[in-house]
């Protein structure tokens, strides 16, 4: 029987350092939280609710400054759809160079 790959969704994870910096860069700076915290609670509930429906996830860790210039490079703006590419994009090269 042939093996099925695991499937994981990347999951931008963000330092409460650049939390308010990001905050400043973002075009959709309305939706996020306030502070850090708040996204921490919000975000971790939202992974277990993906682990609940068998959805494997992986938290990325982004620098807010390198997700800034991969904006610009893309020519898109920053905003969630970006955040999530970003994510997407870093965690296909970290698994392929492992």
């Amino acid at each position: 029987m042939a093996h099925t790959p695991e499937i994981v969704a990347g999951v931008a994870w963000f330092r409460a350092s650049q939390w308010q910096l990001l905050r400043s860069l973002a075009t959709d700076a309305d939706d996020l939280e306030e502070t850090h915290d708040e996204w921490v609670r919000i975000a971790e509930k939202a992974i277990e609710d993906l682990a609940r429906q068998g959805v494997h996830t992986q938290k990325v860790e982004v620098d807010v400054n390198e997700l800034q210039a991969w904006c610009s490079a893309q020519q898109r703006p920053l905003d969630s759809s970006a955040r999530a590419a970003y994510a997407a994009a870093h965690l296909r090269e970290l698994h392929e160079n492992a």
